[in-house]
């Protein structure tokens, strides 16, 4: 019989996933690697249960905050087991939706297991998880460091390994792959050796950054955390950019400041020249020849009057727009609203008083979206394209 909510140990909160401190900076060739359903895999190796948490038995597995687990009879390493052979099977017959599906039925089960609300619900099961996983990442990083090969980030279940310039494309993805193995090889064995169980986690190696930009944290020295771009080539010889948490893959900056921060990547990587380019852009900017890219989109996500107001309190600006809107129209309640930034302020588009805040636009927008690169190349937009230089 299950256990009812709430008669669960809760002594701490489980740690997260584990994100290495990243090393800012423009590289040239970076390896990146990633374990293949790392949660997944220690509930496995490590066999992660409820039931073998309530019965240990004798000579159980170590786990974490003093929980032991049965070495035979566990419940959900064999669940995950049957998982993994299903998705393999459906890689093979080369079924993507149904490799998807079965991937983000395997990762659920360490959210439930780290849910209160959970029947099963111990925060020594989920913190056995992440605390394993924590332990995995800091092996791989020593295993690359021991080689002299500096990690620059890591997150949860990944890592970018600078490997500096030298050998050929083919001769560094040979490397990856074998270095991958190796780390999967030695983990199997230590694993063995200290717990005496299977080890069923994986190494992969997955792309080979021709460049790579790890961006700091904005107004900080300190390195950026899920942001950073790079170059790779696929397999028909053709380059491409891979972008994540940049503002040029968020919604929340204008269309504007995407498109020219995935350019300016673009140039950069590909050694091609940028400064005459983005002095163009900002003057075309200045001349109202970019309008319809400045637009700002962003949703209401309560209702209009639950927005605070009055005195002392500050108005996001996607509110400001859209109560004007709601004085001229009426009925603006969780809907996206557009609006433009003007010399009065955020107007909806299609009723402006003001003319549109261009300084706005080169100085919060585009200006933040190049500076994530051009520092690493040794100027900033304002330099190569600033009001000053408008000038001459």
């Amino acid at each position: 019989m299950a256990p009812d909510v709430g008669a669960a140990v809760e002594d701490a909160p489980s740690p997260g996933g584990y994100v290495l401190d990243s090393v800012p900076g423009l590289y040239r060739d970076v390896l990146s690697f990633d374990f293949r359903s790392l949660y997944p895999s220690i509930i496995r190796t490590f066999r992660i249960d409820p039931l073998g948490l309530a019965r240990p038995g004798v000579d159980p597995v170590a786990g974490e905050e003093g929980a032991t687990f049965a070495r035979e009879g566990a419940i959900l390493p064999e669940l995950i087991a049957t998982l993994h052979e299903a998705r393999s099977a459906a890689m093979a017959e080369g079924n993507a939706a149904l490799s998807r599906a079965i991937k983000i039925l395997m990762n659920s089960f360490y959210g439930v297991l780290g849910t209160p609300g959970c029947r099963f619900f111990d925060s020594r099961l989920p913190t056995s998880i992440t605390r394993r996983g924590h332990a995995i990442i800091e092996r791989a990083r020593g295993f690359f460091e021991d080689q002299g090969l500096p990690v620059i980030y890591g997150d949860t279940d990944s890592l970018f390994v600078h490997v500096g310039a030298g050998g050929t494309e083919e001769t560094l993805r040979e490397m990856g792959r074998a270095a991958a193995a190796d780390l999967t090889a030695l983990l199997a064995a230590e694993i063995a050796a200290e717990h005496r169980v299977e080890s069923h986690l994986e190494l992969r190696f997955e792309s080979h950054y021709l460049r790579f930009l790890m961006p700091t944290t904005r107004g900080a020295d300190r390195g950026s955390k899920k942001r950073y771009a790079g170059l790779v080539r696929d397999k028909n010889g053709s380059t491409r950019l891979v972008i994540r948490g940049l503002e040029a893959v968020r919604r929340d900056w204008t269309p504007l400041a995407r498109r020219v921060q995935t350019e300016l990547l673009r140039r950069a990587f590909e050694d091609e020249p940028f400064e005459a380019w983005l002095r163009q852009i900002a003057v075309d900017v200045r001349a109202g020849r970019l309008d319809s890219e400045l637009v700002y989109r962003k949703r209401l996500r309560r209702d209009l009057e639950e927005y605070a107001s009055g005195p002392g309190r500050g108005v996001a600006p996607h509110v400001q727009a859209a109560r004007i809107l709601d004085a001229l129209e009426g009925e603006i309640q969780r809907s996206t609203v557009e609006y433009l930034m003007t010399t009065r302020g955020a107007e909806p588009l299609g009723h402006l008083e003001g003319t549109i805040d261009y300084a706005h636009y080169l100085e919060k927008q585009v200006g933040p979206a190049c500076d994530v690169l051009l520092p690493f190349l040794g100027t900033t937009f304002e330099k190569i394209a600033g009001a000053q230089t408008s000038l001459f």
